[in-house]
């Protein structure tokens, strides 16, 4: 017998894996990974289907509800999946949908002529990483159903009745042999429910989240405004220039594009992109396209009308786009979207027709209404000379304290590791705690920046005044990579940055400014999950020589329940600086035994609105978001 090695390669490595067995072998190709956005993607996908629906005109009203046994029930009004057999297959065109990948009505151009769904990987995909699955199908007066478990079909689709409406039903329970974790978190589900109902005006969405409570409460969605109400949506809480969004809308060779603006008194450019009801996060052609015409439109009028009098006041694109609230929608038929999570458009066709509607559309707009075009090109024309005021006062500078320069922050105690990929950096409230944590540290891969009280709240600052804010300076020259439109993500010397403040109130208000930070001028890390926050513990359990700690009330209470008739004592720690360096190791650097939280942004338009209501200068907002989710408070220590 000959023993192969690992060098033999031959038709019999090659295994080949039927129907669905691929997607359940490698899910995360499909869904790009098994955790919490691999889960919820099962759902959108199934609402995505929904939605085509109602950009086709004949859906005008979706269901989501998450039931107490972790399944959830999509229902919609549109016409239902076809029942009949498929004549290449045998099967019927619903088990087709729903066993096939690449199978579906959106292939052909006639079904759907503009489909998100095409954009996802399909409801089969649904379907084979689920325990099980069943369709229910209102059509041509009939129902019909069919069970599925783990994709496979147990039985042929049958007639269960009659119907007086049309529609389809889809139920599924993720399989927990594919999920870690199979809890749907209703937050981030009725966030992209509202998402979708303010780009497909007139449509109405319900949300009903059973698992919370014995009497869910019910969220409807129905937004008639489309995205000018979604654009007056982001502003709530600021002081705007103008009191209604900027609409404009075209449509060339079968694409449409609308977009709506509104300015703000801010600093803060907010630019969210949709391609065929798709969040794009990272843009695509749409959004340089709008972004070149929004510049160019600005730039005309101020030059027509005799506002540009010298070539260096001619604003450039960061200029035009400071305190810019914009939505930037596109249908197209047939998208071409960049990498496997498919968040950039990249259609050329797709960025010429938006620079030519907002090109003509703005220019007509400002020309037509100069009480509108007014207070723009005043806030653009002081942010043009904030710019070069700030770029004479750097030149003056530089040799000795530029943002570029490559010296590090005296108070940063940097690691011995150059590897990024292994390096982290604690960012630490104040001296004290800052000193404790440098002895507590592992030198070779974590260093330690300690920060002097509060940094800047940069909701309410402009670049400028940001970037000569000291503390702030000193985050950006230790982690390396700039911020704003200077920010690169490539260079930034940490791949875990760690915020780690005490756990009262005045921690929790730094580690909000903070937070306000990156999220606004070094987005990027908060989007790849390179920001985390360190959970010391709230309490010191100590019991002859052993410690225990406790990082909230009801872990405490499972500590003592554990050491009953027996003599304790117990410490609550107010700060860090209350530990010493070995216990500050233990509980909360060492990578064995820490609690980190990595801070993600599951929904663009809800961390938005938190961030300007929170942090912003409007009070009547936030006094509302403060009574409404005063309940929900946990860990308050005043």
């Amino acid at each position: 017998m000959v023993e192969k090695n690992n060098r033999d390669y031959g038709a019999d490595n090659i295994q080949v894996l039927e129907g669905l067995e691929a997607v359940r072998k490698r899910p995360s190709m499909y869904i790009g990974n098994v955790g919490t956005e691999g889960l919820h993607h099962l759902v959108f996908e199934v609402v995505d289907n929904s939605i085509d629906e109602a950009v086709m005109g004949f859906c005008s009203r979706i269901e989501v509800a998450l039931l107490k046994d972790g399944s959830v029930r999509v229902v919609d009004d549109g016409r239902g999946i076809p029942v009949e057999t498929h004549g290449a297959v045998g099967k019927s065109a619903v088990e087709v949908v729903l066993t096939r990948l690449h199978a579906g009505g959106k292939f052909d151009g006639t079904a759907y002529r503009i489909s998100g769904g095409l954009h996802g990987v399909g409801v089969s995909v649904v379907n084979a990483l689920s325990e099980w699955l069943e369709v229910e199908i209102h059509r041509e007066g009939k129902v019909w159903k069919q069970r599925y478990k783990r994709g496979k079909p147990q039985g042929e689709i049958r007639e269960a009745g009659v119907s007086d409406h049309t529609g389809t039903v889809i139920h599924f329970k993720p399989d927990s042999l594919i999920f870690p974790d199979t809890h749907f978190r209703g937050d981030i589900i009725s966030q992209r429910l509202k998402e979708l109902a303010f780009l497909n005006p007139g449509l109405t969405i319900v949300f009903r989240d059973e698992t919370q409570a014995e009497e869910p409460e019910e969220k409807i969605y129905h937004f008639e405004g489309g995205i000018s109400a979604l654009v007056s949506h982001l502003n709530r809480g600021k002081e705007v220039l103008h009191p209604e969004p900027i609409y404009f809308s075209g449509e060339k060779e079968e694409i449409k594009v609308e977009v709506a603006i509104q300015y703000n008194d801010g600093y803060v450019e907010n630019i969210l992109s949709f391609a065929n009801n798709i969040r794009t996060d990272e843009g695509g052609a749409h959004v340089t396209g709008f972004k070149s015409a929004l510049t160019r439109a600005i730039v005309h009028y101020g030059e027509k009308r005799g506002i540009l009098k010298d070539k260096e006041e001619v604003p450039m694109g960061n200029d035009v786009r400071e305190g810019l609230c914009a939505v930037v929608n596109v249908l197209i038929p047939n998208p071409q979207f960049e990498g496997q999570t498919k968040t950039k458009l990249g259609n050329p066709e797709a960025r010429s027709l938006v620079e030519e509607v907002t090109f003509s559309s703005l220019s007509s707009i400002f020309e037509e209404n100069p009480d509108l075009a007014r207070p723009i090109m005043e806030k653009v024309m002081q942010t043009v000379k904030a710019r070069l005021a700030a770029k004479r006062a750097r030149e003056l500078a530089r040799k000795k304290d530029s943002l570029d320069s490559i010296s590090l922050p005296g108070k940063l105690a940097d690691c011995a590791e150059k590897n990024p990929e292994i390096s982290e950096i604690f960012i630490v409230e104040g001296d004290s705690a800052g000193g404790s944590a440098k002895q507590a540290r592992d030198r070779r891969f974590q260093a330690i920046l300690p920060l002097r009280g509060k940094i800047l709240n940069v909701e309410k600052a402009n670049i400028h005044r940001i970037l000569s804010n000291q503390e702030i300076r000193n985050i950006a020259a230790a982690l390396g990579c700039g911020l704003g439109f200077d920010f690169s993500r490539e260079k930034l010397r940490y791949h875990k940055v760690i915020i780690m403040t005490d756990a009262d109130v005045d921690g929790a208000h730094i580690r909000t400014l903070l937070l306000t930070f990156f999220y606004r001028y070094m987005k990027p890390l908060v989007e790849g999950g390179n920001i985390y926050i360190a959970l010391p513990p709230l309490y010191r359990v100590r019991e002859g020589k052993n410690d225990y700690y406790a990082f909230d009330d009801e872990e405490l209470e499972q500590v003592l329940q554990g050491l009953r008739g027996k003599k304790y004592t117990i410490q609550r720690y107010k700060g860090l600086g209350e530990m010493n360096p070995e216990q500050l190791w233990v509980t909360t650097m060492n990578p064995e035994t820490r609690t980190l939280k990595q801070v993600t942004v599951q929904d663009a338009i809800e961390a938005e609105e938190i961030f300007s209501v929170l942090m912003g200068d409007a009070v009547e907002p936030r006094r509302d978001f403060i009574r409404e989710h005063a309940r929900e408070v946990v860990n308050l220590d005043i």
